[in-house]
């Protein structure tokens, strides 16, 4: 019989511990990776509460204001603030297309939304309004440079609602296209507000536009401008308002913002939304009102 040396018998034990480091290393491997995994998962189920927490705080300011809640395991803490209130330029929150308009508002509203003029609830007054429009970089000559429609809701006489007017300007970045709509030109050089350039700018003078001074220069003449784009079939261009003119007072609330802020565990989601006031569709100024029959 053939006897093995005590070299050769000594080579088992360390493959024996070489295949357990092996076996060791794959196992806590495997496990690193598990309670990675495991963790990933619960920070993202974490993060979506903490969302679905979040808007709904959104939802439950929009009709009970500012406050706390619970959605299951996850809060939520809502605030309701103004937006744009007291400042003399801001730019308007959305991008607008040809055809679409945003409203700036010279009228305060109460809790109720109701238009109200008083010493806590102050309106614009003022003689002159610069608006500045378009992406940075725009050229004018294009067909799609957006040209603007600014209209004006006044009252003749503040305070009376039937004696409601419009003043109306456009205004065409584009020459080629003026010799053809008749719109007014825009000014030189760029605007910037905010830190945003704007390629196009306006200043429009009130009295040029047959605005009595008794409906800009008292508190409750001026209600709102609607600022509607065209030609911008492509894209949506900013839109800002500049008050800084001297004899102006600061603007009203343009809306409110409502912060959300959500919690679930770790995890936390803030959502913000901005909800302006209630407006007609641009439509009801195009109407033909008349005390008597329409004669032809």
């Amino acid at each position: 019989m053939k006897k093995l040396s005590n070299s050769s018998s000594g080579q088992a034990l360390p493959l024996v511990l070489l295949s357990m480091s092996v076996v060791l290393t794959i196992v806590l491997s495997i496990l690193a990776r598990s309670t990675v995994d495991i963790g990933v998962s619960t920070r993202s189920e974490e993060s979506v509460r903490a969302f679905s927490a979040a808007e709904a705080g959104i939802e439950q300011a929009l009709v009970a204001g500012e406050l706390s809640g619970a959605v299951g395991s996850a809060t939520f803490d809502a605030h309701v603030s103004n937006f744009s209130s007291g400042v003399s330029e801001f730019i308007l929150p959305s991008s607008i297309y040809s055809g679409e308009s945003a409203i700036v508002w010279f009228t305060s509203h109460d809790d109720d939304g109701n238009l109200v003029c008083d010493a806590e609830n102050p309106c614009f007054t003022g003689s002159q309004l610069q608006v500045c429009w378009g992406k940075e970089g725009t050229s004018p000559d294009l067909g799609t440079t957006p040209a603007l429609e600014v209209s004006i809701i006044y009252l003749s006489t503040p305070g009376d609602y039937l004696t409601a007017k419009i003043a109306r300007e456009v205004i065409d970045p584009s020459a080629v296209r003026r010799s053809l709509n008749s719109f007014s030109a825009v000014d030189g050089g760029t605007c910037e507000v905010d830190g945003q350039t704007f390629p196009f700018k306006k200043t429009l003078d009130l009295a040029s536009l047959n605005i009595p001074v008794g409906s800009y220069g008292a508190s409750g003449g001026l209600q709102l401008a609607r600022i509607a784009s065209l030609y911008n079939t492509d894209m949506g261009h900013p839109v800002s308002i500049n008050l800084s003119f001297a004899g102006n007072s600061t603007l009203p609330a343009q809306g409110v913002i409502i912060d959300s802020s959500g919690v679930s565990g770790s995890s936390t989601r803030k959502v913000e939304v901005i909800r302006g006031f209630k407006e007609l569709p641009g439509i009801f100024e195009t109407v033909v009102l008349s005390q008597g029959g329409i004669t032809k």
